[in-house]
């Protein structure tokens, strides 16, 4: 379906159907027992050879996330294939192995399409939304969030190293409440695959598209075969070098669940975040050339 434009289009616009008729959730969605750690191992495997091959992946500072439960918050990148995630995955099975899960908070559209329902729970693929991370805090997962989301992972290419968390604060409140250590983790070079020259944010408030599609952005590309074209048909990811770099966990002990309903403390904890990792990318980025990241030595 990814790499069949049509099909995709046609799945979008029955998601937005079903969206806009309410039609109910489906728990799988939920469920973080269907997590198949062998199809994990697989699935890591090939992802591993397509990383350390055509994207020259890097991994920097994988020994600071902590055994146990965390939220792991990162910046989005690389349009509709924001392959950040599974490199991410990847560094993490590999310092941890298979039976540490690692959980990720994704789109409902993944769990409206049947073919893709079929292996996302597997996968640790969990329907974006607090009530799902805290069962995997429960099991003693860790849990990969992109606060930014869609306005993240379309900002124009002239912003590939900026750090675009929306302001939304939700994952801060998640983690106050649940007891669990922030791990900020940022990656350069996936923004690279693509040029995104617009994010549509406004044409998308016109068209009041976060209501039938959830989506908050109508964004147009370049990208290869297409060309121009919008940023939700599935493209040729170009193979820009990329480094995924962890760092070092945030926690604040001082403060009990009750402070995730303090404004003014949300606000301060979202700035530190966010400083955080706008100075590691900012680090990384500089340098760094197009597609081949940055200079040996």
């Amino acid at each position: 379906m990814l790499f069949s434009p049509p099909r995709l289009v046609y799945r979008f616009s029955r998601f937005a159907v079903h969206r806009a008729l309410g039609a109910p959730v489906d728990r799988t969605s939920e469920d973080v027992t269907a997590r198949d750690p062998e199809l994990v191992t697989v699935v890591l495997e090939l992802f591993r050879a397509l990383a350390l091959t055509y994207f020259r992946l890097q991994v920097e500072g994988a020994e600071r996330v902590p055994r146990g439960p965390s939220l792991i918050v990162g910046n989005h990148s690389g349009g509709l294939l924001p392959l950040e995630g599974f490199f991410t995955a990847l560094a993490l099975h590999e310092r941890f192995g298979a039976d540490h899960a690692v959980f990720a908070l994704v789109h409902d559209f993944i769990f409206d399409d049947p073919t893709l329902r079929a292996y996302a729970a597997r996968l640790g693929m969990l329907r974006a939304g607090h009530g799902s991370a805290r069962s995997a805090f429960a099991a003693g997962g860790s849990v990969l969030v992109y606060p930014g989301s869609d306005f993240d992972t379309f900002r124009p290419f002239r912003d590939r190293h900026k750090v675009v968390l929306g302001g939304r604060k939700g994952f801060i409140q998640l983690a106050l409440r649940s007891g669990v250590p922030i791990v900020p983790v940022v990656t350069a070079g996936t923004h690279e695959q693509l040029i995104v020259l617009s994010r549509g944010d406004r044409a998308a408030r016109l068209l009041r598209t976060h209501v039938w599609m959830r989506t908050d952005v109508l964004p147009l590309v370049l990208c290869v075969p297409w060309g121009l074209t919008l940023g939700f048909v599935p493209y040729l990811p170009l193979p820009a070098q990329t480094t995924v770099r962890f760092c070092e966990p945030l926690s604040w002990p001082e403060l009990g669940p009750e402070a995730a309903d303090d404004p003014a403390v949300l606000d301060r904890l979202y700035l530190q975040v966010e400083s955080t990792m706008q100075r590691e990318l900012d680090e990384l980025g500089r340098g760094r050339r197009f597609l081949l990241g940055k200079r040996a030595g």
